[in-house]
């Protein structure tokens, strides 16, 4: 049976590893061994934090990004969906679009900023483009592999109580599909922030 002292250090016991490093860095940045110019202390970060979340910056800042992230997730989150529905519900639309998106999406889309940049320049459609890119095909994917891996006696099922179209996809396909697609959204706010930081790097 675990004492108290034992199911403490359990707890507990993640946050080792996340402290001492920062606990090291600090000591390395305060004696001189790390040049604050190569990576600021952690003292830096945190004053450096206070000062512009009291000036305000920060948050501008923080909001323009959000903004850039939330268009660009709307925009590729939604053709996403959109062509993994019509990819998924439809063989036919299935022969037309997954060959070429499986294709594109081998391609990485922060390879592309080179084009993006002649295609847009530094301004903001590149950066929501970007954004859009990256988050249509993980949302495709998992919206695609949804539908196809529904239980097909299960649609059977419903077809013989007198569901079909609109009402099947209601309340057969899209409820059996939705755990996949959330987990297409997962990984695509993911990549969203990722290319954002990438693409702010370049041009803010």
């Amino acid at each position: 049976m675990a004492t108290p002292v034992k199911k403490w250090l359990l707890r507990v016991a993640p946050w080792f590893l996340p402290v001492g490093i920062v606990a090291v860095w600090q000591l390395a940045s305060s004696v001189g061994w790390l040049s604050t110019r190569i990576l600021p202390s952690p003292e830096g970060v945190v004053t450096a934090f206070w000062t512009l979340s009291a000036s305000g910056e920060l948050w501008q800042h923080l909001a323009i990004s959000s903004w850039r992230a939330l268009i660009g997730f709307s925009i590729g989150g939604s053709l996403g969906l959109i062509l993994g529905l019509i990819s998924g519900l439809s063989r036919w639309g299935e022969r037309l679009l997954d060959t070429s998106i499986q294709m594109l999406r081998n391609v990485p889309h922060l390879a592309l900023i080179p084009l993006v940049i002649l295609w847009f320049g530094i301004d903001e459609s590149a950066k929501i483009f970007l954004v859009a890119l990256g988050t249509l095909f993980p949302i495709y994917i998992n919206t695609w592999h949804g539908i196809r891996n529904i239980d097909r006696g299960l649609v059977e099922m419903a077809r013989s109580y007198g569901l079909s179209g609109i009402p099947l996809f209601i309340h057969v396909i899209l409820p059996g599909a939705l755990p996949s697609i959330m987990v297409g959204v997962r990984f695509a706010l993911g990549l969203m922030w990722l290319t954002l930081i990438v693409a702010e790097t370049i041009s803010a």
